[in-house]
Parts: structure tokens; sequence; C-alpha cells
């Protein structure tokens, strides 16, 4: 077992429907430690380095209007193979295909035409973490994140 960091991020949905404390309890239940928390508000730049794949696709507007509608959650979180155990945890990106108990079963849904609004994004790899702590929390770059 590896320790780990990851990004999480509670999106604006998951902010506005009050699930901040849901995801923090799930991840501290779970006892992985919480390294970094802050609320911010993103910008069009810090999008467009985290979804650095998706910026010439055409639905990409609309993800950088929901990103942007309300304020996120970020978080670092640290422990043993705790990327790919947060998203069993978050359940599929598709919050219609996510079971009860997950995050994304227990608090999203399909809201239809647009970006999917599924309270929750988490690093998908240990290099994607490393990008996303630097693009999140800039401040922590030259320290130990």
């Amino acid at each position: 077992m590896s320790t780990e960091k990851s990004l999480i991020l509670v999106k604006p949905d998951g902010v506005q429907c009050g699930h901040i404390g849901h995801v923090i309890s799930r991840i501290e239940n779970r006892r992985y430690e919480i390294k970094a928390l802050k609320m911010v508000n993103a910008t069009e730049e810090q999008l467009r380095q985290h979804y650095s794949q998706l910026v010439d696709k055409p639905y990409y507007a609309d993800i950088e209007k929901f990103m942007t509608s309300g304020p996120i959650v970020a978080i670092i979180a640290e422990g043993n193979e705790i990327i790919d155990t947060f998203r069993k945890m978050a359940g599929p990106t598709n919050p219609s295909e996510a079971m009860a108990g997950t995050i994304r079963g227990d608090f999203a849904r399909a809201w239809g035409p647009g970006p999917i609004k599924n309270v929750v994004h988490s690093s998908d790899s240990v290099e994607s973490a490393e990008k996303e702590i630097k693009i999140w929390f800039p401040e922590r770059i030259n320290t130990e994140n």
C-alpha cells in the first residue's frame, strides 16, 4: 500500500446543496487525513489548466460556466491508496449509474442537458493529483503538499 495525495473538489452543486460536510465526513470516516482545505471561486485560467484535455471540445464552455457558477471547496487529502478508494467512494461520473452509498449515488442526479453536476471531482492518478494540487493550491508549490 502506498500513501498518496489526491485533490478532491466539492463542485458548485455540492456546495450549493450543502454537501461539503458530507464529503469531509466520508473522507475522515475512512481515516484519510485532510492536509489542506479552502473555499475558492474558480478562475477561467484554473479551469483551462484543470480541464486542459477538454478545452477544445464543444461542451467545454458549459463546463466552465458550471464550474464558475458558485464557490468550490478544494481539498488535499492523503492516505493509503486514497486515489482509487475515493473514486470508488464517489461513484461513477454519471450520477444515474452511481449506487446508493456513494457520494454521487446519494447526493447527485442527472440534471438534463449541459455539464454533469455530480457533486465532486477527484484525481484519477498520482500524476493528475500532483498537477491538480498545483493548480488549486499554488501557495503550496514550494512546500510539502
